[in-house]
Formats: structure tokens, sequence, C-alpha cells
């Protein structure tokens, strides 16, 4: 369509808003060197993720509309109204063009009257313009005027019948010769190099980019507000259906991670009570997961963070480790307590003794997640936040146990009574599982030498263990959806190309456990370029909890999918997951590029190529 895209992509930790105006520089010293036409349309750079929020569909159900309409609709109505959502970066819109008027000309008559396509081209020009009708009784006026009135003339041209009368020629006898003359006119698209459906029927489609940087929870939010305020000027019989949204694994995510934070409290809670015994004691240690949490959400709220996984992640695992030091303090109390100390003479006496361990325990903890800050690259940023939250819950829960949990205790605590019932059936298995502990020690203390032995057997075996353990950056989840790449050998036509795709969207149609799927025929998701042999669908699958069994997973759908697709051999397709972190890579797995450094040429690089990529398939996994 005479369009290109340079995508510019920066090390982590760059900002932006530099590197922007730094390669809008760059762009000026090369736009001299583009060529008129380019410069008349324009070079834009702008800030966009790599990763669409969100694809959402318009089509027709009852066949009122076809693509061309419902395509110049998105682009009319749609289109800017999304751009302008906070935290939007673009919206690219899949399917027919524009409305526009196409003029089919006849070489024979052209020929006949002399005339050629730049004839037609310069007459519609020049008579399908807008003017200024001007005014009369305007200044300068004579004397006497009364009244201006505005003239009102007719605009650019509206129709088909109107474009039919342009005069492209008058013969030297008078004759008028029109456009329809020697062309056959109708509204149609700009372009007809994309397609569009949306499970099957035609439709147009946006793929909604957030700016790097924004929340993608409230940019989602505010993409579907406005969709909301836009639906009551949809004409009939045209609906919009969001068929991908990248929030709904992220919001899955956190009310997962946010469950199993309440389940971490209420574990807490029940553990604490159970070796305790004693509610007023209990209390002591419990105060302290609100207090370090509060404090941690204040840092949180300072430093700019988000309750997103990696936070919440974190405060999960603080939850247990939070209570450490109270708990630490209250059983020191309660022995002095046992001592026949009062609670406020016990809690001196126990302070004096467990201060010095609670702020070495606490500098340990630093130690190890201090330093994880200091990480390069893409896995420094991820656990940056996730080591901040720990190291942050870690320093308050130590400053409680110093000076809010020693003031609980001497309040609090008092003398315990002798357990009873189940405590006392418990304390009894404690003390077993206590005194074979204690017995396991005494005999390594006394076989010092078997120890080590067995100790570096352990040690060895840890090794050969974790060497035979697959490794990867980060797991792959089941995100409830997968891309369809289709790609036909060059030069393949856009018919054959949706021939194709028709019949995949048939075989992806009757998988079970398909909720909808998007197709897409002209353009290649993985190298963001418009060819007429490449398609793509985005298949989305139904909700995960009515995907219970194993068969209906992510990964045994993409491969049953697989295998349906490896029957085509007029074309190269295959499912595959995107990458379960947003922004690495165009799908799961890796990515990598081939670069010609040696000068061996195009052809030779594209058959090395092809050899990689026969050579890849043939790999297991």
């Amino acid at each position: 369509d005479g369009s290109m895209n340079l995508t510019v992509t920066f090390a982590p930790g760059t900002d932006l808003d530099t590197a922007n105006v730094l390669t809008q520089n760059r762009v000026a010293v090369a736009e001299a060197r583009l060529p008129e036409e380019v410069k008349r349309q324009g070079v834009t750079v702008k800030k966009q993720s790599t990763d669409v929020v969100m694809y959402v569909g318009f089509s027709s159900p009852g066949g009122t509309w076809d693509d061309n309409f419902l395509s110049n609709f998105v682009n009319q109505r749609i289109k800017d109204e999304i751009a302008r959502v906070p935290g939007v970066g673009n919206v690219q819109v899949f399917g027919a063009g524009q409305f526009s008027m196409r003029l089919w000309l006849d070489p024979q008559k052209l020929r006949t009257y002399g005339l050629t396509s730049g004839d037609i081209v310069d007459a519609v020009r020049q008579q399908n313009v807008q003017v200024a009708g001007g005014r009369v009784g305007g200044a300068p006026a004579e004397e006497g005027v009364a009244f201006e009135y505005t003239v009102n003339v007719p605009g650019r041209l509206a129709d088909a019948p109107d474009f039919e009368k342009i005069v492209v020629k008058t013969s030297d006898d008078g004759r008028v010769i029109r456009l329809r003359d020697v062309a056959r006119v109708e509204l149609g698209a700009d372009s007809y190099s994309l397609s569009s459906q949306l499970n099957g029927e035609p439709s147009a489609t946006i793929a909604i980019y957030q700016i790097p940087g924004s929340n993608i929870i409230a940019v989602a939010e505010g993409i579907a507000a406005k969709m909301e305020e836009l639906r009551p000027s949809f004409p009939e019989d045209l609906v919009s259906t969001v068929i991908y949204d990248n929030t709904d694994i992220i919001r899955a995510s956190i009310a997962g991670v946010v469950e199993t934070l309440f389940e971490a409290l209420i574990l807490v809670v029940l553990t604490v009570f159970l070796f305790l015994q004693n509610f007023r004691a209990t209390l002591v240690p419990l105060a302290t997961i609100p207090v370090s949490l509060i404090g941690t959400f204040a840092v949180m709220l300072l430093l700019g963070y988000s309750l997103n996984q990696l936070t919440l992640f974190g405060l999960v695992l603080v939850i247990g480790i939070v209570v450490d030091d109270a708990i630490v303090v209250v059983e020191n109390t309660t022995r002095w307590i046992e001592e026949g100390l009062s609670p406020r003479e016990a809690t001196e006496k126990a302070m004096l003794e467990v201060s010095g361990p609670v702020v070495a325990t606490t500098l340990v903890l630093l130690a190890v997640f201090v330093p994880t800050l200091a990480m390069g690259g893409i896995t420094g940023t991820l656990f940056k936040q996730f080591a901040v939250t720990i190291s942050i819950a870690t320093v308050f829960s130590s400053i409680n146990a110093l000076t809010l949990s020693p003031a609980l205790c001497a309040l609090l605590l008092r003398k315990q009574k002798e357990p009873r019932g189940l405590f006392r059936l418990f304390n009894r298995g404690l003390d077993k599982v206590t005194g074979g502990y204690l017995g396991v020690t005494r005999l390594a203390i006394r076989r010092a030498a078997l120890a080590v032995i067995l100790f570096l057997g352990l040690a060895i075996g840890s090794v050969i263990g974790l060497g035979s353990l697959p490794t990867g950056f980060v797991p792959q989840e089941d995100e409830g959806y997968c891309i369809v790449n289709v790609q036909l050998p060059d030069g393949a036509s856009l018919q054959r190309t949706r021939a194709v795709l028709n019949e995949v969207n048939a075989l992806v149609k009757e998988t079970p456990g398909v909720a909808d799927f998007l197709t897409i025929a002209g353009y290649g998701l993985i190298d963001g370029a418009a060819s007429s042999n490449t398609g793509f669908l985005v298949v989305t699958f139904k909700p995960w909890d009515e995907r219970s069994d194993p068969a209906l997973h992510q990964s045994a759908l993409i491969r049953r999918i697989n295998g349906k697709l490896a029957r085509f051999d007029q074309a190269m397709a295959f499912a595959f997951p995107m990458p379960s972190l947003p922004g690495v890579g165009t799908s799961g797995g890796f990515t990598f590029m081939l670069q010609d450094r040696a000068g061996v040429g195009f052809e030779q690089l594209q058959q090395v190529a092809q050899e990689l990529i026969e050579d890849g398939n043939a790999q297991s996994g």
C-alpha cells in the first residue's frame, strides 16, 4: 500500500522520551534524501509497544453492511476516537480500505479520443476541488446595500454520477467528452490488499497498541469505556466484538495472586496460633502483617510501583517472612514470663537477647534480595520491583519487631496455662519430632566425617539433578489464545491466500475449545509486512473454567491445530503461542535475525535462511 514501518528497539532502561527525540532528529537528517511524494505525505515518529492490547472486530451479523462499509466506518468514526484514549500508542485497521471512487479506464476509448491516463487525473484534480463561494453585498460594496449573503457552492463530488459528469476534453467542434465516455466509475475501497474476517464472516478489525510505560489495565478500561460511548452511534446491524484482550490473562493472574495472598495470610494465622497456643500471643505477630504491608504500600506508591504480578508475588512470599522476627520476640518474652518475671520485665530482658539476632536476620535477607537491583537486562527489569517489595517489607517487619512487638508483648502477654486437648497431643508429637531431630544432630556431631561425606554426596547429587532439569526464561502459560501464521510461496496472489485461509478457518472452527477466530489476509504478523502471500489468525479459546480438561489446555489445542495444518502442501501454516511476557519477542520461544556480513547476496542469504528453517522444523520440541 505504499507505506513502510521501521521499528527501533532500545535497551531496557532507556528513557523513551529522549530516544524519541533522538530518533526524530535522525529522521529529519534522512528526510532530505526521500522522494518528494514521501515528503508530502510526511514521516511520523511515535512511541508504541510491540504488543497488541486488544483486537476489536466490527461485523454485520445480518449482512446489511459489506466489508467496504465496515472498514470505512471504522476508519472514519472509530480509529481516531480510540487513538485519543490515554495510553493508546497506535490503532491499526485491518480490512478493506476507506471509501474511494475507482475509475476503470477503457484504453481503446482513450486512444480514440486522444486522451491519456494523465489527462484523466488532471481533469479530476481540477474539477473535484473545494473552493470558497464568496459573498454578495460584502465590502467593498455600493452605497445602500443593506444585506450580505454568503454564496454556498457544491464542494467535492459526492457520488459516482457526479464523477461521471467530469469533463475530460472539449473537441474543436464543441463536443464535450465526459468521464463516463471513457471510463467506468464505481464507489469502492482505496485498497483491496488486506481483508478481515471474524469467525469466517466479513469484518473490519482494529489492533490497539499501548504507549510504552502506560498501565495496560487502565488503557484497556479506557478503551472499553470509549467503545460503550460510541456504541449508540453505530448503525443498525453493526456490532463490535472484543476478539482478544491482553488484560484477561493479567487480570486472572492478579486475581490468582490475590487469592493466594489471602490463603497465605490465613495459613500464617493458623500456624502461629497452633504453635503459640495462645490467642494473646498470636495477636502480636499478626499485627506485624498489616503494619508491614501498609508501610510497603506507602513506599511503593512513592516509587511509582503498581500492584502487578511481580509485586503481588513478592507480597505473597513476604507474608511468611514478616512474622518471623515478631515470633522470636514473643517466644522469648513468653519464656521469661514462664520463669516468673512480669510481662514488662520479661519484655525488656527478651529484647536485650533478641535485638541483635533480629537485626542480623534482616541484614541477611537484604543481602539476598538487594543485589538483585544491580542485575541488568530484562532479568533485572523483571526482578527489580519483586526484590524492592520484599526488601521494604522485611525492613518494616524488623522495625516492627524492635518497636511495636515489645510494646504489645508487655500489654498482652500473661503467664500461660497448661495446654489441653488437641494442643497437648500436638505438643507431644512436636516433642517427639524435636527429640528425633536432636538425636540425629548428636549422631552427626559424633560421626563428623560421615556427616561431611553425606553432605558432599547430597551437594553433588543436587548439582547433577540441577543440570538434568530443562532450562528456560519463563514458563509458557495458558494465555487463552494462539496465533496461526500462514505463508504461501513468494508471488502467490491474494485470492490464493484467501482460499487457503478459508480452509484454515474451517479447521479451526471445528476444533473443540475454540471461542472466536480473527482472520487477516495480506499481512504477516511475524514480520509486520503487508504482502499478498501471507496471512494470520488470532484464535481465542473458551474461558479457563470451561477448559478444565487437559485436552483443552492451550498447549494441547495448539498441538491439535498444528496436526490439522500439517496436511497443507501449498502453504506453510503453523500455530504458536505468544510470549508469556508482553514485549519479549513476537512469539513464544526465541527470535533471532540473519545478517549478511560477508556480502554473499540476497539469494544466498535466503537459501541459508530456508535451510535453517527446515533444520529447525526437524528439531523436536
